[in-house]
């Protein structure tokens, strides 16, 4: 099974450093141009399967890449962003940053102590939910020879990741950072063991890194 791990294109909340998580925010237009030339560079990938973020702005993302392709397309809400509740829309940097965006920060700066707002997930949440879906992936009979695209989100997509490295420590969750939008991780499954080829692999000309996660 091999399977590769996108981070949607780029979104205005991105472009404005806002906080998104479940907020149903479409990609921007150079978010689509990102998805645009992430098709291009897995132009040659046979896609059996992908699984989607219900979420629009991973939906077109994979819709963007699969292009013309025949490959059935399912959302599953186990690769969802990180729900963030209120704090989601607020603007955490530059002019517009909200008095309230420090506690938010932590979640990139002290994950560990990072504490959800009122109707948020946590990041021990996420690690569940995403290792729950990947594991019976993994184990899936029916998908062990298939080349599968999984479309997430930044902090969905670096969870999937710490699990596949085996890194669940809340505090070296960003160990490598905040995935760039539209990056792609492949990782091979085999014996039911996935092991990763390579990480975060941009195929635009300028890997422009968002600050926030969505």
């Amino acid at each position: 099974m091999k399977l590769y791990i996108v981070r949607h294109g780029e979104t205005d909340w991105n472009k404005s450093r806002r906080v998104q998580g479940f907020s149903d925010i479409p990609l921007n237009d150079y978010g689509i141009y990102l998805a645009g030339e992430t098709a291009k560079g897995l132009r040659d990938v046979a896609f059996d399967l992908a699984y989607t973020s219900p979420l629009i702005r991973a939906k077109k993302t994979a819709e963007v890449i699969l292009g013309s392709r025949e490959t059935p397309l399912i959302e599953d809400a186990a690769i969802k962003e990180m729900g963030f509740g209120v704090y989601e829309g607020m603007c955490i940097s530059g002019e517009a940053k909200a008095r309230e965006s420090a506690e938010f920060n932590k979640f990139f700066t002290d994950t560990a102590h990072f504490i959800p707002a009122r109707g948020g997930e946590s990041v021990e949440g996420l690690l569940v939910r995403t290792g729950a879906f990947l594991q019976e992936l993994c184990a899936s009979e029916e998908n062990k020879e298939k080349t599968i695209l999984l479309s997430t989100h930044g902090a969905a997509m670096t969870a999937l990741v710490n699990h596949v490295k085996g890194n669940l420590e809340t505090a070296d969750f960003w160990k490598e950072g905040v995935p760039p939008n539209c990056a792609v991780t492949l990782v091979e499954v085999e014996n039911k063991k996935p092991e990763i080829v390579f990480e975060n692999r941009v195929y635009y000309k300028e890997a422009v890194r968002a600050w926030t996660v969505d």
